[in-house]
């Protein structure tokens, strides 16, 4: 079972100011996003880096809550924990309560690979080049991916789009390179310098359009 203290011990070590850092990992060690819907405030996406020893781990926050006035229409919260070592994911776990429907998945690595399991999966043994789908790392455009919320594999379409500029949470427009997945997942993703996780956007269940944008 995942726990809080798993997702903060996820964020207690700081990476060392000499050492070399895998692209899309922020110094700083903290990658957030607030999310819009049709333009309103709605929620926050944030991933918490840290050092540990052979690699590193990776603290995922994301909260949701699409309001009426003083009433929750929808709610949605996410908390997981991703570990790297030896430059391969070794361990993933995340709970989910979609709109009060639980989901879970779990990943862990043997001898053979990553084996997973989740709320919508049997237990399987993942593709080598698969990855799970928590975005910061632009390398899980080149293969398959690993449903962070219900354990599935997916299999998207990756498509180039070229270099836009596209707005921080401040405002300020970024060059980014521009990519549209469809298939198995659709979405649109931005990534800006270091493959830096910089944009994303998709459609809700309902049509409108939540966009993320990077604090």
């Amino acid at each position: 079972m995942l726990r809080r203290r798993e997702v903060l011990a996820a964020a207690s070590l700081p990476f060392s100011r000499d050492r070399p850092l895998r692209p899309g990992i922020p110094r700083s060690g903290r990658l957030a996003f607030r999310l819009l819907r049709e333009g309103d405030p709605i929620g926050t996406h944030v991933l918490r880096f840290s050092a540990a020893a052979g690699g590193f781990d990776i603290g995922i926050s994301v909260h949701i809550a699409v309001r009426f006035g003083p009433f929750v229409l929808f709610r949605y919260d996410l908390r997981g924990v991703e570990r790297w070592r030896g430059g391969v994911c070794a361990n993933v776990a995340a709970r989910t309560n979609d709109d009060g429907t639980p989901a879970f998945m779990h990943a862990q690595r043997d001898a053979r690979g990553l084996w997973v399991t989740g709320s919508r999966t049997v237990r399987y043994l993942a593709p080598a080049d698969a990855l799970p789908a928590t975005h910061w790392n632009e390398a899980e455009l080149r293969g398959p991916w690993i449903n962070v919320q219900d354990g599935r594999l997916l299999r998207p379409r990756v498509a180039s789009r070229g270099v836009d500029r596209v707005p921080l949470a401040d405002g300020q427009p970024v060059p980014a390179h521009h990519f549209v997945v469809s298939g198995d997942a659709r979405l649109q993703l931005w990534y800006g310098a270091r493959a830096m996780w910089t944009a994303l956007l998709f459609a809700a269940k309902d049509g409108s359009l939540v966009r993320y944008e990077r604090m």
